[in-house]
């Protein structure tokens, strides 16, 4: 599903957009806003990290989740204005093949979702310390199905399907990151498991060059991959019960803002592709 293919009817105003400004400021100095971009990311992807690892009850709990937005609220603010405003300056220098990309698409539905994760849920619940209100559920509800839908293109179309596999592993570290005692253990022991089965399976059982055997091995480890990681979540929320800052779902919400981003970034990498 691309953007051309639900709205073809745009196909010569997306043809014209490089040709107008601030397309044709920006098309000679394309690298310089893209490393902008990456810049925006990188300060977005830590802020998220350290205010939702907070939500789900590791990382900095020395102090409260209201107080880690206070201190991070600015450069949280930065890196979402950044990401966008040069997300959007670079897409209008490359309109017409963003127009027909499945991973834009995914990358676009992220970003929506992000933001709707960030300021619809994971912020205000921040400053509630933990506690997650009607309107915060109800923004979760529609950040989940904005989500749900990137990731279902993301899984069926070919070519960038691949790119799931960098949210399985950043699920997987945060889980790791975030388990503790022999929960963390016996977590990593099978996560261990599994990379070593999978790489044997996909390098001496069958050779890398076989894609028609490949594939499928590959789509069923990546299901293997996602439940375990899911399990050892859902299990850890359940287990660290209610605290006077959030309980299961306020977790949830930590788990689902960090890997929305993580989603969006998975997308943009796989642009190139498809």
């Amino acid at each position: 599903m691309t953007i051309e293919q639900l709205l073809p009817q745009l196909a010569p105003w997306v043809a014209n957009l490089e040709n107008v400004w601030p397309a044709t400021f920006i098309k000679p100095q394309f690298a310089q806003w893209q490393v902008l971009h990456i810049l925006s990311l990188v300060v977005l992807g830590g802020t998220t990290i350290i205010l939702n690892l907070r939500l789900i009850g590791a990382g900095v709990t020395s102090e409260p989740p209201s107080e880690i937005h206070r201190n991070l609220r600015t450069w949280l603010a930065v890196g979402v204005i950044g990401i966008v405003v040069s997300g959007v300056l670079i897409g209008m220098a490359n309109a017409e093949r963003l127009y027909n990309s499945q991973a834009f698409t995914v990358k676009l539905l992220a970003l929506v979702a992000g933001v709707i994760f960030t300021y619809g849920v994971s912020v205000p619940v921040a400053k509630a310390d933990g506690l997650v209100s009607r309107r915060s559920k109800l923004f979760l509800a529609l950040g989940a199905a904005v989500w749900g839908l990137g990731l279902w293109i993301f899984a069926t179309a070919d070519l960038i399907n691949p790119g799931l596999w960098h949210l399985i592993s950043a699920g997987a570290l945060v889980v790791l990151f975030v388990a503790q005692g022999r929960l963390r253990w016996a977590y990593l022991a099978g996560l261990l498991t599994l990379i070593v089965v999978h790489f044997v399976s996909t390098h001496f059982v069958i050779k890398p060059d076989d894609y028609d055997r490949l594939n499928p091995v590959n789509i069923a480890f990546a299901w293997v991959f996602a439940v375990w990681i899911a399990g050892t979540a859902l299990l850890q929320l359940l287990r660290a019960g209610s605290t006077p800052q959030g309980g299961p779902l306020t977790r949830a919400v930590g788990y689902a803002t960090i890997l929305v981003w993580v989603t969006a970034a998975a997308a943009g990498r796989w642009i190139a592709f498809a």
